[in-house]
Order: C-alpha cells, then sequence, then structure tokens
C-alpha cells in the first residue's frame, strides 16, 4: 500500500487503519513523492488525495496510467472534491475508486481489500 496525503492527519489515520487490518503500508506527502516512491515500494494499491501542492491526485493518477510499470496499480482517489464532475473526471482517468472525505475507514477498508485482491475478516 502507498498511502498519498499531504495533511499528515489523514495520512496517519489511513496509514494506521491499513496497517491494522495487516496491509504493509508505505506514506508519500504529494503527488511527486508518490511518483518518487511508486517503484521502491511496489504497492498493489495506492489511496491517493486530489488536492495536493507540487503534484496533485488528478495528475499523479494520469501519469500512474501512462507508465507502463504501474498502469496496473489500483488507485483509490480519497477527496473532499464530491461534485458529480470530480467523479467523471476520475473515471475518465482510469481510477479504480473514489471515495469522498469524510470517509468511513470500515469502508475505505473494504474498498481497499477488494481491490488488492486480499481476503475480508470475519467482521467485513
Amino acid at each position: 500500500m502507498l498511502v498519498v496525503d499531504d495533511d499528515e492527519v489523514i495520512r496517519q489515520l489511513i496509514a494506521v487503519n491499513l496497517t491494522l487490518e495487516g496491509f504493509e503500508v508505505a506514506t508519500a506527502v504529494d503527488g511527486q513523492d508518490c511518483l518518487d516512491r511508486v517503484t521502491e515500494t511496489s504497492p498493489d494499491v495506492i489511496t491517493l488525495d486530489v488536492m495536493m501542492p507540487r503534484l496533485d491526485g488528478w495528475v499523479t493518477a494520469t501519469l500512474l496510467r501512462k507508465n507502463p510499470l504501474t498502469s496496473r496499480i489500483k488507485v483509490v482517489l480519497i477527496t473532499a472534491r464530491a461534485q458529480e464532475d470530480d467523479k467523471s473526471r476520475g473515471r475518465e482517468i482510469g481510477v479504480d475508486a473514489y471515495l469522498t472525505k469524510p470517509f468511513d475507514p470500515a469502508e475505505m477498508i473494504r474498498v481497499v481489500r477488494d481491490l488488492a485482491g486480499a481476503p475480508h475478516s470475519a467482521f467485513d
């Protein structure tokens, strides 16, 4: 897992929840950091904020999809941008899931598990 968010509190919230579910988690502070770290971490799934400095989530997701080395990584946009236009843009880019903030950690875990092909716990 690679968790990308410029807000440290949200980044840690996502990372802790996923770690408690048994995922190996790395973090990045923005889109450029994500692109710099993605090949060394080889994540199955990336959670990606949209509104970030340097390189936003839209551009980051687009670049991940265009690169043959990263095009198959599952991408979950987690963002405060909840307009239908934003969701449509995510679909056009080819992201795999779109969650809006504030998000339910249990739903986020379910989405990530589904995308990663991980087994569900008895509590799901």
